[in-house]
């Protein structure tokens, strides 16, 4: 059934669950996936082998011939499906505290929950002098989660304000990434130089055994994430008005800010810290909704942005392959600039 609310068109679904869809989220996520689709086949046909969009159908269903199976399912598939996935988790998690701190600069990256991420695995990889891949991710998301313990402790002062979680988070941030110079800089130069490519963030190399168990978790937070949007819709509001509706305000936050946390540091714990996807994928999707409810649209657009990154972070240089973060850091600086650019002019 359709009907118009507020001048926009809705489609209402009736059953177990009662769902309410704004049609144009559906139309601008519907294109994000298609086009995400279309981005994911060019990939697994780049390579130093290149291969046709036949054969990778061809690996695809079971019916290839020679290595070209090898090369789609085993070496190329994990890195475009970790790439979607994560950026969706992360866009998804951007969308998270820009909306708790009402604010477009509140991401984890500019808030500081990636650089806790980073600070773990240095301390993995140059303190305790293990490279192993598990106890980097270990460490990974310790240092993510107990970042943001910390920084909600300090943020909260009869509740939790964004605009004190923002600046809080920037101070911890700071820290952080002095003390991550010390461990580079107090450490011997190939170990420092393995630590300092790790957070560069890259996708390079990936394989289903590395990405499958942070991949669960990310599609297990997403799920989390979509469960918790009308108290974060309703928290938008005011508190006032989201206590007046039922929502338990710094329980509702908190949840919230665990599921970004996590949507944050499972990607971060694989790849390493890759900067400005969860900031501008949920800024760019609202200019295309034109609304609020973007937590499914920005996973389309984070799905579709970390693969178009990891695929310009390849063709940029012919004989080596860039790490995604360094692409998405280029472009997310100007795109950043941009943003405060714009916010300046519209405060003046």
């Amino acid at each position: 059934m359709r009907h118009i609310d507020f001048g926009r068109g809705y489609v209402r679904l009736k059953g177990l669950l009662k769902w309410r869809i704004d049609t144009r989220n559906i139309v601008v996520t519907a294109i994000l996936l298609s086009v995400t689709v279309i981005a994911a086949m060019f990939a697994l046909t780049m390579g130093s082998v290149e291969l046709t969009v036949r054969e990778v159908l061809a690996a695809l269903t079971g019916q290839a011939e020679g290595t070209a199976d090898t090369i789609v399912v085993e070496w190329r598939l994990p890195r475009v499906i970790a790439a979607i996935i994560f950026g969706a988790g992360l866009s998804v998690s951007g969308a998270i505290f820009q909306s708790i701190t009402r604010n477009p600069l509140g991401s984890p990256d500019i808030i500081g929950f990636s650089s806790g991420s980073y600070t773990g695995a240095l301390f993995v990889m140059l303190v305790l002098g293990s490279t192993s891949y598990m106890n980097v991710a270990a460490g990974a998301l310790a240092g993510g989660f107990l970042t943001a313990v910390l920084i909600y402790l300090f943020a909260f002062r009869k509740g939790t304000q964004g605009f004190r979680l923002i600046i809080v988070g920037i101070a911890i941030s700071t820290i952080l990434s002095s003390l991550n110079s010390m461990l580079l800089i107090r450490n011997e130069a190939e170990v420092a130089l393995t630590a300092a490519a790790w957070g560069a963030g890259s996708l390079n190399g990936m394989d289903w055994g590395q990405v499958l168990p942070a991949m669960i978790v990310v599609i297990f937070f997403l799920i989390c994430a979509w469960a918790m949007n009308r108290p974060l819709r309703e928290m938008e509001l005011g508190n006032d008005t989201a206590m007046s509706h039922g929502v338990r305000i710094e329980r509702s936050r908190f949840v919230l800010i665990f599921i970004g946390m996590a949507l944050t540091a499972a990607p971060t714990a694989v790849m390493g810290p890759v900067s400005f996807v969860a900031l501008a994928a949920p800024q760019i999707v609202k200019r295309f909704t034109g609304n609020e409810e973007s937590l499914i649209p920005s996973a389309a657009m984070g799905a579709l942005l970390l693969p178009a990154a990891d695929i310009l972070a390849q063709s940029i240089v012919q004989d080596a392959i860039l790490p995604v973060g360094i692409v998405t850091l280029s472009l997310g600086g100007g795109y950043l600039l941009w943003l405060l650019f714009r916010q300046a002019r519209s405060v003046y």
